[in-house]
């Protein structure tokens, strides 16, 4: 069980499609996005992956990090997963206690378990908790296309697997858009959900305009959203409270927060109605259960975020499965190194996705594909982004009158 060793791998691969989607137009217009992955070998032969999102923005810092902290972990059990998270945070905290380091710590966490399931041959949700189901129910994620044709398309997409509960990416002009996609979702039966993607936005929303907006797309349509998500910037903790007194929908959030002490405290503040955190992001498996455990005592729903590669996407799903949570994220842009690293095939049912019983997370990475999808260093995700390629509302409004 002891780590031989260890390495930051860095994978470029072509994402959605750069003449329909709004998100790639502006913030990743060389059509590349990048994952970055941890590798851990052990003695025995044993190899197991995690993921760091930070290397979507910023790859090069990912891997220095890893770099950093590898050689403190070389000689140590990996089935001692407490000692050894604790060993790299007393390595970063002082300096990056919330952010980058934390995403690296997550890799390292998600590589762990991964190790340690493989070693038991049992899947990881069954590592979290032996009597779990191996389903959860999917909202499809996507929305950001730029025409009414393309969110067609995605609609056409969601009803091919059978799932019901659509979010969309809607900035607080979109309302045309936003109205589009009500109606319908009402006319399929399809449950709508918004996110406001405020996650990078400083300053964000005030509370006025939040109002403002969702007063805006339900003008004649009347429709229970599902949720809305990232309502406000990273500045704006202390809006939503004040937004729940005076708006009656559910209020998600968290992909941003990078650390369980933080989420701990939003938590019991009660900020969020629905509770977000990432694998990738606030500190692997070990965090995420954590969360889900708090949650359950604040009575909070838990539905997990990934928009990564296939080691985040798998990482939240068993944590997700192994603690009950009733729905997790499902990326619905093309991103063909999601299936390529999968051992077995993406599996879903009526909308639920049926997770696989291969030992560990079910991670197959080979030096074929390593070369395929070799790192660009053009496809860093830009976010500021290019204001020169912003797309107004005025073929949603065309449609609607």
């Amino acid at each position: 069980m002891k780590i031989k060793e260890i390495r930051p791998i860095l994978l470029s691969c072509p994402y959605s499609d750069i003449y329909k989607n709004f998100e790639v137009i502006k913030h990743l217009n060389s059509g590349y996005k990048t994952i970055g992955l941890v590798e851990i070998k052990l003695e025995n032969g044993v190899t197991g992956y995690g993921e760091g999102y930070l290397a979507v923005f910023a790859p090069k810092v990912f891997t220095e990090i890893v770099n950093l902290i590898s050689p403190s972990l070389i000689g140590e059990d990996c089935n001692n997963s407490k000692k050894l998270i604790k060993k790299i945070r007393l390595i970063t905290g002082y300096w990056s206690y919330q952010g980058a380091a934390q995403h690296v710590i997550s890799a390292i966490d998600i590589a762990i378990f991964d190790c340690v399931a493989q070693i038991q041959e049992i899947p990881l949700y069954k590592l979290l908790n032996k009597n779990s189901k191996n389903s959860i129910e999917l909202y499809g994620s996507g929305g950001d296309s730029i025409s009414p044709e393309f969110i067609d398309e995605e609609f056409n997409y969601l009803e091919s697997l059978g799932i019901s509960n659509f979010k969309i990416r809607a900035r607080r002009s979109d309302i045309y858009k936003s109205r589009y996609v009500l109606k319908k979702g009402k006319s399929k039966g399809v449950k709508i959900a918004i996110d406001m993607t405020q996650n990078l936005s400083i300053p964000g929303n005030t509370v006025n305009e939040v109002i403002e907006f969702f007063s805006k797309i339900q003008d004649q349509i009347h429709y229970d959203l599902l949720f809305m998500e990232e309502v406000f910037g990273i500045e704006g903790l202390d809006n939503y409270a004040n937004l729940k007194n005076k708006l009656s929908v559910k209020l998600a959030g968290g992909e941003i927060v990078t650390n369980t002490y933080d989420m701990k405290c939003r938590i019991d503040k009660h900020l969020y109605d629905i509770v977000q955190p990432d694998a990738t992001v606030i500190g692997g498996i070990s965090a995420v259960n954590e969360i889900f455990n708090l949650c359950n005592n604040k009575k909070s729903d838990v539905y997990v975020h990934t928009w990564g590669g296939p080691v985040s996407m798998l990482a939240n799903y068993h944590v997700a499965i192994a603690n009950e949570g009733k729905m997790a994220e499902w990326p619905m842009p093309k991103y063909h190194i999601r299936n390529e690293l999968v051992k077995n095939p993406w599996k879903i049912l009526n909308g639920k996705l049926i997770i696989s019983d291969q030992p560990g997370l079910g991670i197959y990475l080979t030096n074929e594909i390593e070369n395929k999808y070799k790192f660009r260093e053009n496809s860093c995700y830009n976010c500021i982004g290019d204001n020169s390629k912003l797309i107004d509302d005025k073929i949603w409004r065309h449609i609607e009158n």
